[in-house]
């Protein structure tokens, strides 16, 4: 196929021009995170109704091609679980232009895949890790597995893929007491500690802003170890940054409850069954699945894209009454 010219910037109705995808490639789980969903798990979408590895490439080609994306995250659920990953990493990093691939982990099978994804095109990882304690890891995921995320970790700096950055979620009561502890562990190996303000996205419905560790909250613990030197925030990236005076070391915070950035945000999620979300907590879908295999060319499809991101609103409203959660819990929607 002919390449087109320079693509037209992807805009929404405020000027936000959207670069970054997010892409679930599936809504499975090997964990059973308890601010994420119930322990018997959930419905997991039917195979016929997950996007294909050929729906995925065209979808993102579309993307780089005609849309300019730059950077392709890919997500689940546990994007680990989807059979054939290294090959549709080489399919998408040989895409002309091809994006900057990354990808978010709870870890499990990180170690064994590592190089592969390295050597299939992939650029950096950020891997979901909530406590340094096994019992608290078990308590947490409901699965005695934190030996390999640890080894996930490991294989994942061995391969090159950097940063490697832990993602973690501060609960009240279930593993804030650890916030110094997961920030000197990433700094003693080398990795990128980034702290998540929980979000109403889980499937049982009991967020409880209550038992939610603020940023501000986090970066007052921290500052009680470390001395933080402000680094900012990079770009149109979620987490702001600090760095440890006297290190290399960052560690970052993302506010999305607490400091919201949506007046900046620059992202938009496919879901594993082809559903474009132009918000996190978007209440509304764009099918393009159905449009792809209804035989839509790829200008029929652009259209339904930019006609989603251009009906963006101005922010997610979850400190406003009016605020409405997605029926879509995070699992199913793609990080």
């Amino acid at each position: 196929m002919e390449r087109l010219g320079v693509p037209s910037p992807l805009v929404d109705r405020f000027g936000r021009v959207h670069t970054d995808l997010r892409v679930s490639l599936t809504d499975r789980c090997n964990l059973r995170c308890t601010y994420c969903m119930p322990a018997e798990g959930l419905n997991w979408l039917p195979r016929a109704e997950v996007l294909t590895d050929d729906e995925v490439v065209r979808l993102v080609r579309i993307g780089t091609d005609r849309l300019g994306i730059t950077e392709v995250r890919l997500t689940g659920g546990e994007p680990l679980l989807r059979r054939g990953l290294p090959g549709l990493v080489a399919r998408l990093s040989a895409l002309d232009p091809a994006p900057e691939l990354s990808i978010t982990t709870n870890g499990i099978g990180l170690a064994r895949s590592a190089v592969a994804l390295r050597e299939a095109g992939l650029g950096r990882v950020n891997v979901s890790l909530d406590t340094l304690r096994p019992e608290r890891f078990a308590e947490i995921t409901r699965r005695d597995r934190i030996k390999d995320v640890l080894a996930g970790l490991s294989a994942a700096r061995g391969a090159d893929l950097n940063p490697v950055k832990i993602n973690a979620v501060p609960v009240r009561g279930v593993n804030d007491d650890e916030i110094v502890d997961l920030t000197a562990f990433a700094a003693q190996n080398g990795y990128q500690m980034r702290f998540i303000e929980s979000m109403p996205l889980d499937a049982q419905g009991a967020w409880d802003r209550d038992r939610m560790v603020t940023a501000a909250e986090v970066l007052d613990r921290l500052g009680e170890r470390f001395e933080l030197v402000p680094v900012g925030r990079q770009d149109n990236a979620p987490a702001e940054e600090w760095r440890i005076a006297g290190t290399d070391a960052l560690v970052g915070v993302i506010a999305s409850v607490t400091r919201p950035f949506c007046g900046t945000c620059d992202r938009v999620r496919l879901t594993a069954d082809g559903q474009l979300r132009n918000c996190l907590f978007a209440t509304e879908e764009s099918d393009l699945r159905s449009l792809l295999r209804r035989g839509a060319d790829d200008a029929t499809v652009e259209a339904a894209w930019r006609t989603s991101v251009g009906g963006k609103g101005p922010g997610h409203a979850i400190n406003s009454p009016e605020f409405r959660r997605p029926e879509r819990p995070m699992s199913a929607i793609g990080g």
